[in-house]
């Protein structure tokens, strides 16, 4: 065999190996996913919250408890995280929202609220609906000029 087919073959072997190695290690975190989301179903509540600021922090300035930084991983303490300033029965929390319901809420407006300790896994208006923010353009959205932009230029 030549010099090329044997280093081809090592890397195509070495290849197979991380996709087995990924394989079982996605594995393993669905696992532990799916147990926490069971946990996480198990201790739900719906309460009613008024909320008083929301914003993406570092875990560090966001004013939670020393115990919960310290139960989260050091990969995710660098990152931004959704925290909500809210007022729960009568005494104003620090809680962590859900990345995807995270723009639902709205500030300055009472809301019902699943939580799970400080997770707020789920938001329900009380009054009327609750108002989704317009899509975020994408870069090459931003580069094309709207329909209402090109008429103007086109009037002038």
């Amino acid at each position: 065999m030549s010099t090329l087919t044997i280093v081809l073959l090592i890397i195509l072997a070495v290849l197979i190996a991380g996709l087995i190695f990924l394989y079982f290690w996605g594995k393993k975190l669905q696992k532990k996913q799916d147990e926490s989301q069971a946990q996480m179903e198990a201790a739900k509540q719906v309460v009613q919250i008024f909320v008083i600021d929301k914003k993406m922090l570092p875990l560090k300035e966001s004013g939670l408890p020393q115990i919960v930084i310290d139960q989260t991983p050091k990969l995710m303490r660098r990152s931004k995280m959704p925290i909500v300033k809210a007022r729960v029965q009568g005494r104003i929390m620090t809680l962590v929202a859900d990345q995807k319901i995270f723009p639902l809420i709205p500030t300055g407006k009472s809301v019902k609220a699943t939580l799970s300790g400080i997770y707020i896994m789920d938001v329900k208006a009380i009054r009327g609906k609750l108002e989704t923010p317009p899509p975020k353009k994408k870069w090459y959205q931003k580069l094309k000029p709207g329909k209402k932009e090109a008429t103007d230029s086109k009037q002038k």
